[in-house]
């Protein structure tokens, strides 16, 4: 192979690789930078043939200036995309963020049509929003059917648990983004919904037989590929009876023989990010790289070190393990597919009259935030909570230090102290080893005898490790149950956790259940569960400021 071969070689390996990169453009400014590529680093890859970018960090008008910035480096079109499968907001501030899927999920039950509606309406917000913002592909949507309720890192993210639920729900949603010119992914192939470990931080291993996976699994990828999703990310999971060797990220048995071969798939496919530990700590970074072309990736999501996962895969080319035609495939999949993407943010850069128009595309975002919040809250006891003068409000997060959902002023925190509830913030990292005494599940003596406010941030969260089963809350809420100290209980998040919740709460005690956590679903909750003369000074206090201006 002569330098000009290599050349060409090399820049299409590059072409075939997505890294991760903060939103900021300074590289202080990075939040992970053990992930995030430094400015110079991503330069340098960029001039070498890069395929695009996962971006996580900053507000939307920082976005919008770094996609377009990035643009401007190369001639090839790059592919700029995103986690952003609950809305721009999820991730980027000034966007909408969204409930969680499973939101519609609950209301397909009792109105099928409706939530066909509203799913993709829910597509349509994610899109433009991308779109506006310089994104190309949303890493959407989940088309796990989400089976086991102990599922530490899927839970609320899928659209259901019934096959034929996700199916047109996610189909639906593949609608409305595409309207925008906006790339979707289904993932996470063959299928995350039955695990009970997360594979952000170990492989799961699943028994499914072919059969299985077919009747439940599959179902709605099979779907979504007949509707042309542009791209399927293949999940870091082992299904054993299927391929014992590899998991499907690096299985050519799944991503080639199942995904290419029985169900014609022709788009793109993507990994899952390399740098999780159900990857990482079992293969290399080279090795993962290569496995995963040879397996028939097209993409790679944030190899551990792309630098070295370029040279591995030009290495494995030259010694003809892997051939020439098959990078060629997967440099002509990633062409047809940017061939799909408006080119909108292209045309238009961010500019004042833009993010005037941005914000009123957000507000149409944040009325379908809160009509889906409002379609979803079950409320027992309305009203119920009262004033006192020495209550506790008890708040269980993932982290009480990196809390998104928390900021202040936060009506998870502010309302509830209205009321005489002083916050205590419980930090699942402290829960989690705990081995409590039997009779007191949460050494709730340390807490005091005070009438105690319960509130539990539970869903699934990458990196959150073992599922809400493994804390002791029902236990607790029985506890001060037992002790007439439960002034109340909030589930915002998992389904599952609050069928157990009502199930050993008694008809009286105020509870209140949203599938979403934003500061709108907070709000909503707590204002239909606490009485409402305890707001009446806001009124007034409201009408007086107005009147004083």
């Amino acid at each position: 192979m002569n330098i000009e071969e290599y050349k060409t070689l090399r820049e299409k390996v590059a072409g075939l690789l997505i890294v991760r990169i903060s939103g900021h453009s300074q590289d202080q400014h990075r939040q992970y930078p053990k992930w995030e590529l430094d400015n110079e680093s991503l330069k340098k890859l960029i001039k070498e043939g890069l395929g695009g970018v996962i971006i996580l960090g900053g507000n939307i008008y920082e976005l919008q200036e770094r996609c377009t910035e990035l643009q401007k480096l190369t001639a090839k079109k790059l592919i700029f995309c995103a986690d952003v499968e609950e809305g721009i907001g999820q991730r980027f501030d000034g966007g909408t963020w969204l409930p969680p899927p499973m939101t519609i999920g609950r209301i397909y039950k009792n109105e099928p049509k409706r939530a066909i509606s509203l799913a993709e309406h829910y597509g349509h917000c994610v899109g433009e929003q991308a779109r506006e913002s310089g994104l190309n592909l949303v890493l959407a949507p989940i088309c796990d059917v989400n089976t086991n309720p102990e599922n530490p890192v899927i839970n609320v993210r899928a659209w259901g648990s019934n096959p034929l639920t996700v199916s047109e729900l996610t189909c639906a949603f593949q609608r409305g983004i595409n309207r925008e010119g906006v790339l979707t992914c289904a993932k996470h192939f063959p299928g995350h919904g039955d695990t009970q470990f997360d594979s952000h931080l170990e492989l799961p291993i699943l028994k499914h037989s072919l059969r299985r996976i077919n009747k439940t699994e599959l179902v709605p990828f099979k779907s979504i590929i007949t509707k042309g999703v542009d791209s399927i990310m293949s999940a870091h999971i082992k299904f054993s009876n299927i391929d014992n060797e590899y998991p499907a990220t690096l299985s050519y048995t799944i991503l080639t023989k199942l995904l290419r071969q029985e169900l014609n798939y022709k788009g793109l496919v993507l990994t899952d990010a390399l740098i999780m530990r159900s990857i990482a700590e079992q293969y290399g970074p080279d090795e993962a790289s290569v496995l995963a072309i040879k397996a028939g990736a097209d993409l790679l999501l944030m190899p551990e070190e792309p630098f070295k996962a370029i040279e591995a895969i030009c290495k494995a080319v030259e010694k003809g393990e892997i051939t020439m035609e098959r990078i060629n495939q997967s440099t002509n999949r990633r062409a047809i597919a940017l061939g799909k993407i408006s080119n909108y943010w292209i045309q238009n850069q961010a500019n004042s009259k833009q993010r005037v128009h941005y914000l009123n595309k957000h507000n149409e975002g944040e009325m379908l935030a809160k009509e889906l919040i409002d379609s979803s809250l079950e409320i027992q006891n309305p009203g119920g909570i009262r004033s006192t003068d020495r209550g506790i409000n008890l708040v269980r997060v993932d982290d009480s230090i990196n809390c998104p959902i928390l900021t202040s002023p936060s009506p998870a925190l502010e309302l509830p102290q209205k009321a005489g509830f002083q916050r205590l913030l419980v930090d699942k990292n402290r829960i989690s080893p705990w081995q409590p005494k039997r009779e007191d599940p949460l050494n709730l003596v340390h807490i005091g005898i005070a009438p105690t406010l319960v509130q539990l941030f539970i869903r699934g969260n990458p990196f959150t490790g073992l599922g809400h089963t493994k804390e002791p809350w029902i236990e607790a809420l029985r506890q001060l149950q037992n002790n007439n100290l439960l002034a109340g209980v909030i589930i915002y998040g998992s389904p599952y956790l609050w069928e157990r919740v009502v199930s050993v709460i008694n008809t009286n005690i105020p509870a209140g259940y949203s599938p979403a956590q934003t500061r709108e679903a907070q709000n909503q909750v707590l204002r239909k569960l606490i009485c409402t003369k305890i707001f009446q000074n806001d009124i007034k206090d409201k009408l007086l400021e107005e009147f004083t201006d």
